[in-house]
């Protein structure tokens, strides 16, 4: 039976003000959403973004304006908990990774689009990707283009219109980007997947399993890029305000 568009519609939650929706199986939603071509914006959402939003109303809006927002960090997942929702956290680049699975296998004739990273990044990732699916079309460039090279492959993505485009910029700029240019794609699904090039590209390794199980993937990470030592900040703070609110 073929899904109707109203079925997609997904329950929500609020994290502080900021909206994460509820689903049992992020990535079949989205498999529908290709199957209707019903075009999505991402957003995989971590404490430290919560935090982001409370600061900058930019960031609020393009939240609340997306077409599904995933618990990505464990914090949001923790605080969904407390407040008696009982909701599994979707690592954003398990949720892309599943993603490009599901368009390799099923052999679409669209493309699909790797953008960020710094230069080669994005290219050896694709690279990886088409190893395991040598027929899979993926089109990739860097995060530092020039205004001509940007305007280049804005033209390219409306021109090949890909099914899905990840975008690798880093919060919030990838956030507004996709906010700024999805209509290049409208039946697109876009997601902002920050790091995920550097680690399929093998330049950086993903948290080992038992980081990843005991929800301490940012302690490797700052371990990894200490230099984000300021932004980890957020981190506590979300924690004890999500303490003085219970």
């Amino acid at each position: 039976m073929a899904t109707d568009f109203a079925e997609l519609t997904l329950q929500q939650a609020f994290v502080f003000g900021v909206p994460v929706h509820l689903c049992n199986d992020y990535g079949h939603w989205l498999e529908n959403c290709l199957a209707l071509g019903q075009g999505a914006h991402v957003v995989t959402l971590n404490s430290e973004m919560v935090m982001l939003a409370e600061k900058e109303a930019a960031v609020q809006r393009v939240i609340q304006r997306a077409e599904l927002v995933i618990p990505d960090g464990a914090g949001v997942t923790i605080y969904l908990k407390l407040e008696g929702i009982e909701q599994n956290r979707c690592p954003g680049i398990e949720l892309a990774e599943a993603m490009v699975r599901h368009i390799g296998r099923s052999k679409r004739n669209q493309a699909i689009a790797f953008y960020g990273g710094a230069p080669g990044i994005a290219e050896l990732a694709a690279q990886r990707w088409q190893g395991e699916y040598p027929g899979l079309k993926i089109l990739a460039n860097h995060g530092f283009l020039t205004e001509a090279e940007q305007k280049a492959w804005q033209q390219t993505l409306a021109q090949e219109q890909p099914c899905l485009i990840l975008v690798g910029l880093g919060v919030p700029r990838q956030e507004y980007w996709i906010r700024d240019h999805r209509h290049l794609c409208p039946q697109g699904i876009w997601i902002g997947v920050g790091g995920s090039f550097d680690v399929w590209s093998g330049t950086k390794e993903r948290a080992p399993e038992f980081f990843c199980r005991y929800n301490l993937e940012w302690f490797y990470r700052l371990y990894q890029e200490p230099w984000r030592w300021r932004r980890m900040l957020a981190l506590p703070k979300f924690f004890f305000r999500t303490l003085i609110h219970r």
